[in-house]
């Protein structure tokens, strides 16, 4: 692989990487599709067997990512009607205030359905804050598979 190949790989995986944290970026799919990229122009041995290594790992990270905020917020007696007025809060919220609204509104949405749905500030924010955490952890373990495929990546570029 050329040196500019691997430079514009390795951008595409640091917008992967990006894509884990910013909304509407599919970040872990832009990553193995990096690693994707550079295994088929390589074709040696370790190419491949970071491709098969990286996808078991990012297929364990959607699991894993959709599991522990779930057990959580069972947890913690928040409903799937939540999250059905905060999706379409934070549409709302995108066509709103464009781009950043799309967070703001889901937060608002979350808060004001558990408002409704618990009678008071108080517990509605502990609820709120019980689901951002949640969301937050899964982000956390998103990204951290995704640096460990980058890091893979870049060791086996290194050694090469």
């Amino acid at each position: 692989m050329a040196t500019w190949q691997l430079v514009l790989c390795g951008l595409v995986m640091l917008l992967g990487l990006v894509g884990v944290v910013v909304p509407g970026l599919p970040g872990p799919v832009i990553v193995w599709a990096a690693v994707l990229w550079w295994s088929l122009t390589e074709k040696t041995g370790p190419a491949w067997a970071l491709l098969v290594g990286a996808t078991a790992l990012l297929l364990l990270d959607q699991a894993v990512k959709w599991l522990l905020p779930a057990r959580r917020m069972r947890g913690a007696g928040i409903t799937r009607r939540t999250f059905l007025l905060a999706g379409i809060a934070g549409i709302v919220g995108f066509f709103v205030i464009p781009v950043i609204g799309a967070p703001v509104g889901f937060v608002a949405g979350i808060y004001g359905a558990e408002r409704h749905r618990l009678g008071g500030h108080g517990d509605a924010w502990l609820s709120t804050r019980t689901v951002m955490r949640a969301i937050g952890i899964s982000v956390l373990v998103e990204l951290f598979a995704c640096l460990l495929v980058a890091g893979g990546w870049l060791a086996a570029v290194v050694l090469h």
